[in-house]
């Protein structure tokens, strides 16, 4: 019998997570590791956690996340969007709890793009009068 998994895709700045929800404890694998291995600072683990922690399913579900892309914190909110994308999934009664805190909300910020005869995006080479 195959078990049941739910699957969501989450997005932030240059990550891409995809979840799998599956019934279990209430682990968190986050590419081949543990969640505490692989977030380092305590914040972002929590950022993880949120939507769980939300809906009451923390020790209901077991996550199992292959995230790519950005940097720990993307990447961290890229793994909460695609949770709570998945957890809609499982159960569509979550949707307004998790829509008035933002989670289903993909996050539009990027990086500006560099522009000519700057540094950076908006960086102008240092100036000296003489």
């Amino acid at each position: 019998m195959a078990q049941v998994n739910y699957i969501g895709t989450g997005r932030r700045k240059n990550s891409i997570a995809r979840v799998r929800l599956i019934p279990g404890g209430g682990s968190t694998i986050v590419n081949g590791k543990p969640l505490d291995e692989y977030f380092g600072l305590e914040t972002l683990k929590v950022i993880v956690r949120q939507p769980l922690v939300l809906t009451e399913t923390l020790d209901k579900f077991d996550v199992i996340a292959s995230v790519s892309g950005g940097g720990f914190s993307g990447q961290a909110g890229a793994i909460r969007h695609g949770i709570a994308r998945a957890l809609l999934k499982a159960d569509v009664d979550f949707r307004p709890s998790l829509k008035k805190a933002g989670f289903l909300t993909r996050d539009p910020r990027m990086k500006e793009r560099k522009k000519y005869g700057l540094k950076k995006a908006r960086r102008a080479p240092q100036f000296s009068k003489r």
